[in-house]
């Protein structure tokens, strides 16, 4: 059988879990990507195929005159609409392309919800630096198609929006901007995986993040089971979204005992907590999302472990300039937690400040049974560590 992987730029999800997993599942895998030789050198045994992997018509001409395909498949935020139309236009299973583009485009996705009758939130789409008259401070500007908290920044004033709207905008060309009302609350996400008929709920994470203005996630912590009125509240509003195929990634704040999307991101959870969510669990999770894009049914009940305790830190960057010392990779267990290191940045590079993920320098995946034990050991082994930053 074959699988045909639309990607961007390499991830750790596709090298560490989607192309592992299809190999344990026995697949012949074909990466269409618009960067093949960075995807040929970080998988030099995979076979890639170069494609503009953003047009959904380039995507079902390579997949015509190369095999014919039992799944499409993709895990990046960019990708979800062209894999669905290329998956329905060679009648396999897919997500809905409607929905995959309305939690892709943010503005749609406030539409959708609000004539759903679930939830309403103020928002406006920008295409120059101009404030609309009714914003209701404090705002969110954003880019409308935007990943990873880039250029996400609060706004308190006409002032401030319109200053930060005209920089990001000089950076995007072109872009559409999004401004929406602030939404208080803690900050959590729901991680689901369904076939179309049934949909398990895998937990979900709580989520810290840096001092405004800006959104860094700084820390992730574990949580095995939200309470039922906020989970209900939330799976309501991917119903009224059409989401339920596949896996998907929701992030919401809760306040008052209500839930609120803040976006979905209708694919696995990123920046390695995928992987740490399949230890967590000890449940082949990626096998279990290409099944479900090879036609197979879920089963009724997973059998993931519920007695887990995780959490995940990334260092960040404070400062632009050149890391000058920094960790190796490292995997250790201290006290019955298995903590797993991965540098992101090696010694010797330089970068700017982007006050994104793209500032960390390290993940910190750490997996036990006792919460408490998790976050004193985590935060002994950050302790103990040292990233140098010189200008």
């Amino acid at each position: 059988m074959r699988l045909y992987l639309l990607a961007l730029n390499p991830t750790d999800s596709v090298s560490e879990g989607f192309l592992p997993a299809a190999a344990r599942l026995g697949l012949d895998v074909t990466v269409l990507t618009d960067q093949p030789e960075a995807h040929r050198r970080a998988h030099p045994e995979t076979e890639v195929l170069e494609c503009d992997v953003r047009d959904h018509r380039a995507v079902v001409t390579r997949i015509s005159t190369h095999h014919r395909p039992d799944a499409v498949f993709t895990n990046s935020d960019h990708l979800q609409a062209q894999a669905a139309l290329a998956a329905g236009y060679f009648g396999l299973p897919a997500k809905d392309w409607r929905a995959a583009l309305a939690t892709k485009d943010k503005a749609e996705m406030r539409r959708r919800l609000a004539a759903a009758g679930v939830d309403t939130v103020w928002s406006a789409e920008l295409t120059e630096p101009v404030a609309p008259d009714d914003a209701p401070y404090p705002c969110v500007l954003k880019p409308r198609e935007g990943v990873a908290s880039e250029d996400v920044v609060l706004v308190d004033d006409d002032e401030q929006l319109t200053t930060h709207a005209k920089e990001i905008l000089e950076r995007r060309p072109g872009a559409v901007l999004l401004v929406e009302e602030y939404l208080q609350g803690e900050l959590y996400t729901l991680e689901t995986l369904g076939d179309g008929h049934v949909r398990h709920v895998l937990g979900g994470f709580h989520t810290e993040l840096s001092p405004p203005p800006y959104f860094i996630e700084e820390r992730l912590t574990f949580v095995p089971a939200h309470p039922e009125p906020v989970v209900a509240q939330v799976l309501a509003q991917l119903d009224a979204l059409g989401v339920g195929f596949g896996a998907c990634h929701t992030e919401f704040v809760v306040h008052a005992g209500r839930a609120r999307i803040i976006e979905v991101n209708y694919r696995a959870i990123g920046d390695q907590c995928d992987l740490l969510l399949a230890r967590l669990l000890d449940t082949p999770l990626f096998e279990l999302i290409l099944r479900v894009h090879l036609g197979e049914r879920l089963p009724s009940g997973l059998g993931t472990r519920r007695d887990g305790a995780a959490r995940l830190d990334y260092p960040c960057a404070d400062r632009a300039g050149t890391l000058t010392d920094a960790p190796p990779a490292q995997e250790l267990t201290v006290d019955g937690v298995h903590l797993t290191y991965r540098p992101l940045r090696s010694p010797g590079e330089r970068h700017e400040l982007y006050r994104t993920n793209r500032d960390y320098l390290g993940v910190l995946r750490a997996v036990g049974t006792d919460q408490a034990t998790v976050d004193r050991v985590s935060a002994g082994f950050l302790a103990a560590r040292r990233w140098e930053i010189q200008p």
